[in-house]
């Protein structure tokens, strides 16, 4: 019953929670903000890899078809501590922030299928910049102040199924919404009114995910499988207004609207390419495991007017690499608590697909890369259920070219409760 008023409260609780500004990121200024892959605790200790793995009790976000191997109904959700340290030109900075990751639920359907729902944020944005301008005698010329908040979740669904003995087929069906908002204030020295420039959007889309897995057992319960995902081609429509007006800025920080200067709708698009994983892996069952993952993404296309909103930024090809697995010594030891636990680690380097430019002249862009090493613990309860602490150390970006590099460490924290349902009861 505690379990079940849990997931209920999470449940209702968790449009609240992912709304929240989860996001300190300077990256997360461009386009739909500093974007998530899908991705469970257990996965991400893992460097990120699950597109070949498949679990009887573990959900997996990357590959639909895992869910044919599900064989008990199992709640999760996922909680991210981000403590960030910005460097730029010799200054540093820090901020924490922390998030829920995603809630979700997966059952089996019989012996050869299963299901899975679930809330996860897609991208957040969560930025506050500031640039100072001085005139050639070094005094302050002007101040202007970049913010930003929001970010997009999606629901989905997904399905899996065996349709071979050794192979299974999976699809899963998602909508995205959300709102973004973005803010530059000028405010220029020795004038009394300060301009700012306000644009709301919000963002909705739906996109389908088709996956595959092929799992071989071989002797001595050793099996390798290998697993494929391809999301098809979507759109991210967006709408919205932007606003120009003069203000003054109160004695508190907070703004005093003066005269509206222009007011204009914002209508367009961001057009997101076809993305496919490929994997592979070899282990034994319930003691060890190793796989090895790589992603490919073609530029996301910006459409409409949201074109000539930011000229800092262009989107180029992404793509990961990924390589990690788990080992874990004893399952059923009794003498050892620690012989029970799952060990993972994992790395993964990638080019995020943002290219920016800090010259500020629109022609020296510099891809942003994403480097991780992480590392984790699951940890049983009392009989399925799981408590799984994921550790990740990382660096994005650079310092080069006037742009920002940041060094993150990331504690992840899951709850995953597993148990059976429609089990006829028998009576002796």
């Amino acid at each position: 019953m505690i379990r079940k008023i849990l997931v209920v409260f999470l449940l209702i609780t968790s449009t609240t929670l992912l709304a929240q500004k989860t996001n300190s990121s300077p990256y997360s200024f461009f386009g739909i903000g500093d974007e998530f892959s899908p991705r469970t605790v257990e996965q991400s200790s893992m460097g990120g890899i699950g597109v070949a793995y498949n679990h009887y009790k573990y959900l997996n976000f990357t590959n639909p078809a895992a869910n044919a191997y599900l064989r008990y109904t199992t709640y999760a959700f996922g909680v991210l501590n981000n403590d960030l340290t910005i460097k730029s030109d010799g200054e540093k900075q820090k901020s924490t922030t922390t998030s829920l990751r995603y809630i979700a639920l997966g059952f089996p359907i019989g012996s050869k299928a299963g299901f899975s729902l679930g809330l996860q944020p897609v991208s957040s944005v969560g930025y506050s910049l500031k640039n100072n301008s001085f005139d050639v005698n070094g005094d302050l010329k002007a101040i202007t102040l970049y913010e930003g908040d929001g970010g997009i979740n999606r629901i989905y669904g997904s399905f899996g199924m065996k349709i071979f003995k050794d192979f299974s087929i999976g699809i899963e069906l998602d909508y995205s919404f959300g709102s973004i908002e973005n803010n530059i204030t000028n405010q220029i020295a020795n004038v009394s009114l300060a301009t700012k420039y306000k644009e709301d959007n919000i963002v909705r889309g739906g996109s389908v995910t088709f996956g595959s897995q092929y799992q071989k057992i071989l002797k001595k319960n050793l099996y390798w499988n290998a697993g494929a995902t391809f999301k098809l081609g979507n759109d991210l429509r967006v709408t919205g207004n932007e606003y120009l007006y003069s203000l003054t800025i109160g004695a508190n920080g907070g703004d005093v609207p003066r005269k509206t200067l222009s007011s204009k709708a914002v209508r367009g698009k961001y057009r997101m390419p076809l993305k496919s994983i490929l994997g592979i892996g070899f282990g034994g069952f319930d003691k060890w495991y190793v796989g090895l993952e790589y992603e490919n993404q073609d530029a996301i296309q910006v459409l409409g007017s949201l074109s000539n909103t930011n000229t800092a930024y262009r989107y180029k090809d992404s793509n990961r690499f990924s390589l990690g697995g788990y080992y874990l010594p004893r399952i059923n030891s009794i003498s050892s608590y620690w012989d029970r636990v799952t060990y993972r680690a994992g790395i993964r380097f990638g080019k995020t697909g943002l290219s920016v430019d800090g010259s500020g002249t629109g022609s020296n862009f510099t891809t942003i890369n994403d480097f991780g090493i992480s590392f984790g613990l699951g940890l049983p309860m009392k009989q399925l259920s799981n408590v799984n602490l994921g550790f990740e150390f990382g660096k994005r970006g650079t310092t080069a070219n006037k742009l920002i590099q940041e060094n993150y460490f990331n504690l992840r924290l899951s709850l995953s409760l597993s148990e059976s349902w429609f089990i006829k009861r028998k009576i002796d």
